[in-house]
């Protein structure tokens, strides 16, 4: 996308009054235009080709054709601009979102509610919209101008000691990241897997039950004084941080500690908070894993986690949704491993001792400047 002009925007959504609070937010921003409204998916469809957004916002609560159905017929149609889903915090609402976030939806945003007048909402959209735009055509237009990966010979320096535990940070593009690399594990894999996924509370549920459809293993979301089993994947809960604890005697499982601490990095939950007490439980047992997101959630802690002598590894920017969260890791020379999303999970299983006999020729990104 040229620079010299403005970011084109498609809104599509039924509602009147929320195709007008989107209208304002994107006219508002200097740079950026509207490029067309829709009130509903067939509609949108039908203009896609003539009005050349660079990217969509798309209604998930459509009378005719949903949200998710429109996001699936888009990508049939080999259209590959960012969409962010405009979501209602419903029951329907996060689960239609969840499905279109692991159907190739870039995002989402929530629908201002209990707000006391228009101005009130179009500052909390603004305030959750604008950022996400930007973030995505940047890395949309960064991404379309490098090679995918190439073959590196950088020597290893990872932790000599074999991982007891997985903690995964990830953020936007997270659901269809999750989904690639929790299906891909065995299920034998002898070690817990720990999640934090920046979401509100209720679609973290949907996210945990859907995951736990998909996955071979056992997915829960979290709850305080969770025994921390072999085995099991524990998603964070939206609006609570969630901690490791220690065994209170020799031969006990670690538990887990969900609090509505302060939030850091913006984020509750955040990696931060997940990451630091794996270094201190686990120490060079740690392995923590960063994938898709926007901001720097996880970079603070991971240094802990390197100091410990635990291993990061980080997704390359050629298959991050937005290549934030991996990209500060990589860029402060903290991942020992930068790797593809399909290559995570390989990775996990090789250092776990879970790989097949054969070890597999992985593939690193290049880190950019």
């Amino acid at each position: 996308m040229a620079q010299d002009r403005r970011t084109r925007i498609l809104i599509v959504d039924d509602s009147a009054v929320m195709r007008s609070l989107l209208r304002t937010v994107i006219s508002a921003d200097p740079s950026l235009e509207v490029a067309g409204t829709a009130a509903d998916g067939a509609s949108a469809l039908a203009i896609l080709e003539s009005v050349h957004p660079d990217l969509v916002l798309l209604d998930v609560e459509m009378p005719n054709m949903d949200g998710l159905e429109t996001l699936k017929t888009m990508r049939t149609r080999a259209y590959r601009m960012p969409v962010v889903m405009v979501s209602a915090v419903t029951m329907r609402g996060a689960r239609v979102t969840i499905e279109a976030l692991a159907a190739g939806a870039s995002d989402y945003v929530t629908k201002p509610a209990n707000q006391t007048d228009r101005n009130s909402a179009l500052r909390a959209l603004a305030q959750e919209l604008l950022p996400r735009i930007q973030a995505l055509t940047v890395a949309a237009a960064q991404v379309s101008r490098q090679a995918a990966c190439f073959e590196s010979s950088r020597p290893a320096q990872l932790s000599p000691t074999s991982p007891a535990v997985v903690a995964i940070g990830v953020s936007t593009g997270g659901p269809a990241a999750l989904d690639v690399v929790l299906s891909a594990l065995p299920s034998d894999f002898a070690l817990p897997v720990l999640i934090v996924q920046h979401m509100p509370e209720l679609f973290t549920g949907m996210l945990a039950d859907r995951l736990a459809q998909r996955c071979r293993l056992q997915v829960r979301e979290a709850c305080e004084g969770m025994p921390v089993l072999p085995g099991m994947v524990y998603l964070a809960r939206g609006n609570w941080h969630m901690e490791v604890l220690a065994p209170v005697r020799a031969g006990a499982p670690s538990a887990l500690h969900l609090h509505q601490g302060p939030l850091e990095n913006h984020c509750r939950p955040a990696v931060d908070v997940l990451f630091r007490s794996i270094a201190a439980v686990y120490g060079s047992s740690a392995l923590c894993v960063v994938l898709t997101g926007m901001g720097s959630d996880g970079l603070a802690s991971s240094r802990v986690v390197c100091a410990r002598g635990g291993t990061v590894l980080a997704q390359d920017q050629a298959t991050s949704v937005i290549w934030g969260m991996p990209g500060a890791v990589v860029q402060a020379g903290i991942a020992q491993r930068v790797l593809p999303l399909s290559a995570i999970t390989p990775e996990i299983l090789r250092l776990t001792l879970k790989a097949a006999a054969c070890p597999q020729r992985v593939r690193e990104a290049p880190v950019l400047p």
